[in-house]
């Protein structure tokens, strides 16, 4: 299969996953039938008809058939997914946790599990069960220890420089993104939003990444992977969900290249050890270096170690050593006097790093 920077395949999924090339995805973002098991119409308060998922795609003879279709498609996945390459599904309560099970037993290592808590649900009409609020995505590696992307600043920064959470607040999608026919019916019952993709697809990938959905519906992360310069593949069998697909992506218009940039790890910057400041000679043999509150002094000695009374060792070591901690990082833990007052040294080893560049 030629495969381009858009590649859109009708068919399938587990044949067109046949026909992939081992290794060469990056990253695959599942939505695959939840096997809802409706036995009926649901009907709102004033008996207008609710617009829910009955289409023959998420039907299954029972939960034997639903297994083997998930083991099927999940081990074609991995075949096709890099070594440092990760997997994103979602379902609901109806089939995650079958799902999951799947995940685990065909050797995949679970990152985390995160609730996307809608806010807009659909009521429970009928009174009888809570609200169903949410659905889980699982995020997984292909085996445990393995490597992968992960643009924790990246999110960090989005959130305003708060710790990225694993519950994602989002609406369902409504309003001009929700794709509807010329009688004004959804295209499709379970269009997920573009803002999930997007946070789903900065936290894990770069620009120019290739994108896999094995169930591309009317092409959700197909539109994002476009507009945040990664590529895809999308396999879909539905020609009326394939045929929206194509007239959404093609009115995508990419992001400027340099807009793609995301705020880069320290993980991945150069190792600059302490004592090379000692050599570049921002700091000295005896300069003074102080706690965070300045209530503690240690001094420079010329191998980088620092000496506090009796106490000596790396900036981390004499830094656990004084807060009776069984670890600490060092660089942003000591400071050095400047004119304005106390700055961590983790702003010298940013200075090498910019002159290195």
């Amino acid at each position: 299969m030629q495969l381009g920077p858009e590649t859109i395949v009708a068919g399938d999924c587990l044949e067109v996953l046949r026909s992939l090339p081992d290794r060469s995805v990056d990253l695959i973002f599942a939505d695959p039938p939840y096997n809802l098991q409706l036995s009926g119409d649901l009907h709102r308060p004033n008996q207008s008809r609710v617009d829910g998922v009955d289409q023959d795609w998420d039907r299954f003879a029972d939960f034997a058939s639903y297994d083997a279709f998930t083991r099927a498609w999940l081990l074609a996945a991995k075949r096709v997914l890099k070594p440092n390459g990760t997997l994103w599904v979602i379902g609901s309560y109806h089939n995650i946790f079958r799902v999951g099970a799947a995940v685990q037993d065909l050797g995949y290592w679970i990152l985390n599990d995160v609730v996307w808590r809608k806010a807009n649900p659909m009521p429970n009409f009928k009174g009888t069960r809570l609200a169903n609020a949410h659905e889980t995505l699982i995020w997984a590696s292909k085996s445990r220890g393995g490597r992968y992307t992960f643009n924790y600043d990246a999110l960090k920064v989005s959130n305003d420089d708060l710790q990225m959470r694993s519950d994602w607040t989002f609406p369902l999608c409504t309003g001009e993104e929700r794709l509807k026919d010329e009688d004004g019916v959804k295209t499709h019952p379970t269009q997920k939003p573009e803002a999930l993709l997007h946070r789903l697809l900065l936290a894990s990938t770069r620009p120019g990444d290739l994108v896999l959905d094995p169930f591309f519906g009317t092409g959700t992360t197909g539109a994002v992977a476009k507009r945040l310069g990664r590529r895809f593949i999308g396999i879909e069998r539905e020609p009326a969900y394939l045929e929206a697909a194509e007239r959404r992506i093609a009115a995508v218009r990419p992001s400027p290249s340099g807009a793609l940039a995301v705020t880069g790890s320290k993980k991945s910057e150069p190792r600059i050890p302490f004592g090379q400041l000692v050599e570049a000679g921002l700091l000295r043999e005896g300069d003074s270096l102080w706690c965070p509150k300045g209530q503690r002094e240690a001094q420079v000695r010329a191998d980088g170690s620092l000496v506090h009374g009796d106490k000596s060792g790396s900036i981390h070591k004499l830094g656990a050593l004084l807060e009776q901690a069984p670890a600490c990082n060092g660089w942003t833990y000591w400071r050095y006097r400047t004119d304005r007052g106390l700055a961590p040294i983790d702003d010298l080893r940013a200075r090498i790093r910019a002159q290195a560049a």
